[in-house]
C-alpha cells in the first residue's frame, strides 16, 4: 500500500506574527503538506503531536517552557517517526547540533522569506518521500540475510546449535563480522516482528527485513533476518544503549509500518542477555512476548512487561497513578522515568494508561500538577513561587501559563478570588 498524502504538519513557534504568517501564507497543499496545527510554547506543541502524531514538526529552536531541543527529544520519546525541523536564529546552531539525534530533517535560519521557506519545505517534501520509498524497499540481499545472519540464524532457531562453547562462538562472530574484536563483548537483545492486515491476517514478507535492520541500524548494531512468516532481530549494544534506545526503536518500526505500509506491525523483545549461547532463550522470550496482548493491535510487547508484579493491565495502571501521587512534584518525572520505577517498558505503560484511563501520561501529570496547585493556592503566605516548585515547576510563568490554561484564571485571580469568598463568608 503507498504512503498516504499529504504529509501532515505542525507548526511551533513563540513569535506570534512569525507562527501566523507561516500557517496561513504558505500554501502549504502545493507543496504536498496539510495544516494540522500550531502552537505558541513547547508543552501545547507536545500535545498536538500527542494527538496528531504529524509527519513533520517545524518549530522555533528557543520558546518558552520547552525549548525546540528538549521538545525534540520529547516527541522522539513519544513519536519517533516524526520529523522535525528547526527555524532558527544563527547564533543557535552550535547549540542545535545537541538535537542532530532527533530525526532533525532541516534547519533553517532566521530571518526566513516565505519564498525561502517554501523552497526548503520543496526539499523536505522530498526527503520524507525518500526516507518512506526507503522503508518500502525491497533488498534481496537482506532477505537471504549475511554471514552474520547465518551464524546467528541457528543460534536462536536450534536449541542445539550452542554445543561449541561461547569462545567458539566468540571466534566465529568475529570472523563474520559481527564482533569487532576481542574486547568486543556487547549485550544482546532479540526483537521478533510481524505485520499484520486489515483483518489481522499475517502478511509479513522478506522484504520487511531490509526496513527493520535499516531503522534498528539508527539507533543499535542490528542483524535481521526472515524466519516463517517473521522477521527476528539480534541487537547488540550495552546496558545504557538498551536502556535509552530499544523503547524508541519499538515505537519507531510500527509507526512506520501503519504509515508507510498501511499495516499493523506486532513486536516481541526479549531481555537482554551476555552471551551468544543464550540467544536461543532469548528468542523464545521474544516469541512468548509476540503472543501477548492484543493481536489484533500493533505495537511492542516486552518480556519484562509480562512479569507477575506487571501483567495486568488494571494493575500497572493503577501503580501507575499511586506513584503518580507520590512524585508529580518532581521537575524531572517523565514516562521513562516513571517506567523505570515500576520495572516496566515506557511503551508498555504508556499504552497502559491510555487503555485504562484513556488519557495520555503527560495530560494526566498536568492535571493532577493542576489539582494540587489550587489547594496549595488556597494556603495563605505561601508564595507563587514556592507552590510552582511544589508542583513540580521550576519556572514560576510556565507554571501560571499551563494553570490559567487548565483551570481558566491566573493563580493571583484564583488566590484573589478566594480571599474575597472568605471575606463575605465572615461578613
Amino acid at each position: 500500500m503507498a504512503v498516504k498524502t499529504p504529509y501532515t504538519v505542525v507548526v511551533a513557534d513563540d513569535e506570534d506574527e512569525l507562527r501566523e504568517a507561516v500557517c496561513t501564507m504558505i500554501p502549504w497543499e502545493d507543496f504536498g503538506f496539510c495544516l494540522v496545527g500550531s502552537a505558541s510554547n513547547g508543552l501545547d506543541a507536545l500535545q498536538l503531536v500527542e494527538k496528531h502524531k504529524p509527519d513533520l514538526l517545524l518549530t522555533d529552536i528557543r520558546m518558552p517552557f520547552i525549548s525546540g531541543i528538549e521538545l525534540a527529544r520529547q516527541v522522539r520519546e513519544v513519536r519517533p517517526a516524526t520529523n522535525i525541523a528547526f527555524l532558527s536564529g544563527y547564533d543557535d546552531f552550535e547549540y542545535a547540533k545537541q538535537a542532530i539525534q532527533y530525526n532533525i530533517i532541516s534547519y533553517m535560519l532566521k530571518p526566513l522569506t516565505m519564498e525561502g521557506l517554501a523552497t526548503e519545505l520543496g526539499n523536505i517534501r522530498q526527503k520524507i518521500d525518500a526516507q518512506y520509498a526507503q522503508f518500502r524497499h525491497t533488498d534481496p540481499r537482506a532477505e537471504g540475510g549475511d554471514l552474520r545472519a547465518a551464524m546467528l540464524m541457528p543460534l536462536m532457531l536450534d536449541e542445539y546449535a550452542e554445543t561449541e562453547g561461547e569462545t567458539a562462538l566468540e571466534r566465529y562472530g568475529r570472523q563474520c563480522g559481527l564482533l569487532r574484536d576481542l574486547e568486543d563483548r556487547p549485550y544482546y537483545v532479540v526483537m521478533v516482528s510481524t505485520l499484520m492486515d486489515e483483518e489481522g491476517n499475517g502478511c509479513t514478507e522478506p522484504s520487511f527485513v531490509s526496513s527493520v535492520d535499516r531503522l534498528g541500524s539508527k539507533y543499535l548494531r542490528s542483524v535481521s533476518f526472515f524466519t516463517w512468516g517473521k522477521v527476528v532481530t539480534v541487537l547488540l549494544g550495552n546496558p545504557s544503549d538498551f536502556e535509552e534506545y530499544l523503547h524508541i526503536l519499538a515505537d519507531e518500526i510500527p509507526q512506520m509500518a501503519d504509515r508507510v505500509l498501511g499495516k499493523r506491525c506486532r513486536i516481541g523483545v526479549s531481555r537482554a542477555v551476555r552471551s551468544l549461547t543464550s540467544l536461543h532463550d532469548a528468542y523464545r522470550e521474544a516469541i512468548e512476548a509476540l503472543r501477548q496482548g492484543d493481536r489484533t493491535e500493533g505495537g511492542a510487547q516486552f518480556i519484562s512487561d509480562l512479569a507477575p508484579a506487571v501483567k495486568g493491565g488494571s494493575l500497572l495502571c493503577r501503580r501507575a497513578l499511586e506513584a503518580l501521587d507520590q512524585h508529580y512534584m518532581e521537575a524531572d518525572l517523565s514516562l521513562v522515568s516513571l517506567s523505570g520505577m515500576l520495572g516496566a517498558s515506557p511503551n508498555h505503560l504508556s499504552a497502559c494508561i491510555k487503555k485504562y484511563t484513556g488519557e495520555t501520561f503527560i495530560n494526566i501529570l498536568i492535571r493532577k500538577r493542576m489539582d494540587a496547585a489550587r489547594e496549595l493556592l488556597a494556603i495563605p503566605g505561601l508564595k507563587i513561587q514556592e507552590v510552582a516548585q511544589r508542583c513540580g515547576y521550576t519556572d514560576q510563568h510556565y507554571f501560571s501559563y499551563c494553570f490559567k490554561k487548565y483551570c481558566g484564571e491566573s493563580p493571583n485571580a484564583l488566590r484573589r478570588r478566594l480571599e474575597q469568598e472568605k471575606a463575605g463568608e465572615v461578613l
